[in-house]
């Protein structure tokens, strides 16, 4: 059964239909968080790398791998979720409402050459220019309130709030 008709039916009885995504982080030279967006496929619009759940794939082994295939990003996946966010997924002949888990993955490495490079754009914004080009309002939220501290393991964030 396709994708979309099997998600259909899910959604049709009353399941939640959820995805998983990557929100690629790096601090700058100055110590400020900046977040990566790419363009969606379709549209152009910027979004997240975001996907199915991967049947055998924890939620964060599953960011990773889509911001590898859509951003051209490797790094380390937060152990706890940023946050989620819902939004309406336009299929083939419909639209599923979308309850999207996101990780902060720490980008340790940008490849030149990837899955979707050639249909994708990618950028590096502070989270508050990012949050003004995504359309999605719960997405935009997320990262507009995203901070330093949110990026670092708790640990570091301690050390950092003592010092």
């Amino acid at each position: 059964m396709p994708k979309d008709k099997k998600t259909i039916r899910k959604a049709s009885n009353g399941e939640i239909i959820a995805q998983v995504a990557a929100i690629p982080f790096r601090l700058n030279g100055r110590g400020e968080l900046e977040v990566m967006l790419v363009t969606s496929r379709g549209t152009r619009r910027f979004i997240v790398p975001k996907g199915w759940p991967m049947k055998g794939k924890s939620g964060r082994q599953a960011a990773l791998i889509e911001a590898r295939e859509e951003a051209g990003v490797r790094g380390k996946a937060l152990k706890k979720p940023a946050g989620s966010y819902c939004y309406w997924k336009r299929l083939s002949t419909s639209f599923v409402h979308v309850v999207v888990t996101a990780y902060l993955v720490e980008v340790s490495e940008e490849l030149e050459a990837w899955q979707e490079a050639g249909a994708r754009q990618r950028a590096w914004l502070t989270p508050a220019d990012a949050a003004v080009l995504i359309d999605e309002p719960e997405l935009a939220t997320l990262i507009r309130t995203l901070s330093v501290g949110d990026a670092m393991p708790p640990v570091e964030a301690m050390a950092e709030a003592a010092s």
